[in-house]
């Protein structure tokens, strides 16, 4: 028998192939138990995961980039927990869905599921105290949405399409969309204030920025192209331009307001 600096070769590849074992066994296991991360906390740190690695797929909220919406209820790959397990921890080959980083954790790995799972609620399973039928007539009278908003080709481009918007989001993200909106502003979603050489000062959605210039939608709907070097200043706002609902709506106009928006979804399918 070969021996290595003293070491028995094949005593060593015993103890490798046993650790080997060890290993795969543990990962079985995990993947065939009950997930054992699942308090709120789970939840934000499993949607912190996933916008780190899953996001620029799938969108930093699930609802779907160059990957899937994975907000439609139902998986095409995996229906159990153990099945998002392991389709997360391996990816899926000959496709454009990779594993998870390679320095996981099952606990990371349960806690994307965890996260996966309470965005894919059933929509029959959860009761809305508010009135969809009036929340509907709200968004196009007193809310004011359309004024920024679209759904189905109607409405504006100032603010994100709400045509699906219930595949997207909850209803408690949605409560918090209407009442605290600078709770979390996308890049796609900051404006810009500039002030040209002349004097002149112009406002609007960035909707692009680079090295030597700005395209910006302002408050008309018209879009602008300027060069940075035609600028005295510009000066970037990360804030909401939509208003807060708080205290501008009663409490069941809001619930009738997030019930009407979280009826705007996709028919139930596998992304």
């Amino acid at each position: 028998m070969w021996r290595l600096q003293g070491i028995n070769v094949g005593r060593l590849a015993l103890i490798a192939a046993a650790l080997l074992l060890v290993g795969l066994v543990g990962n079985l296991a995990a993947q065939d138990a009950e997930n054992p991360y699942t308090s709120l906390e789970d939840v934000k740190t499993g949607e912190r995961l996933f916008q780190m690695h899953c996001g620029r797929c799938h969108g930093r909220d699930a609802g779907g980039d160059d990957g899937p919406s994975l907000r439609r209820g139902r998986f095409r790959r995996a229906q159990s927990d153990a099945g998002l397990f392991r389709v997360i921890s391996e990816g899926v080959p000959n496709t454009g869905m990779p594993p998870i980083y390679r320095s996981r954790t099952d606990e990371s790995i349960w806690q994307v599921v965890t996260y996966l799972r309470s965005i894919n609620q059933r929509p029959e399973s959860i009761s809305l105290p508010g009135d969809a039928a009036a929340g509907r007539r709200l968004y196009a009278g007193a809310g004011a949405c359309a004024t920024c908003h679209m759904i189905e080709g109607v409405g504006s481009l100032r603010g994100p399409d709400l045509t699906f918007i219930g595949d997207r989001h909850s209803p408690d993200e949605l409560r918090v969309d209407l009442l605290e909106p600078d709770h979390e502003v996308l890049p796609r979603w900051w404006s810009v204030h500039m002030t040209y050489v002349n004097g002149r000062t112009l406002e609007g959605i960035r909707m692009n920025e680079d090295t030597y210039s700005y395209r910006v939608l302002d408050a008309d709907e018209k879009l602008w192209s300027i060069a940075k070097r035609d600028l005295r200043e510009s000066r970037r706002i990360e804030t909401s331009t939509m208003p807060s609902y708080e205290g501008k709506l009663a409490a069941s106009e809001v619930d009738d307001l997030i019930a009407y928006l979280f009826s705007l979804r996709t028919e139930e399918s596998s992304p």
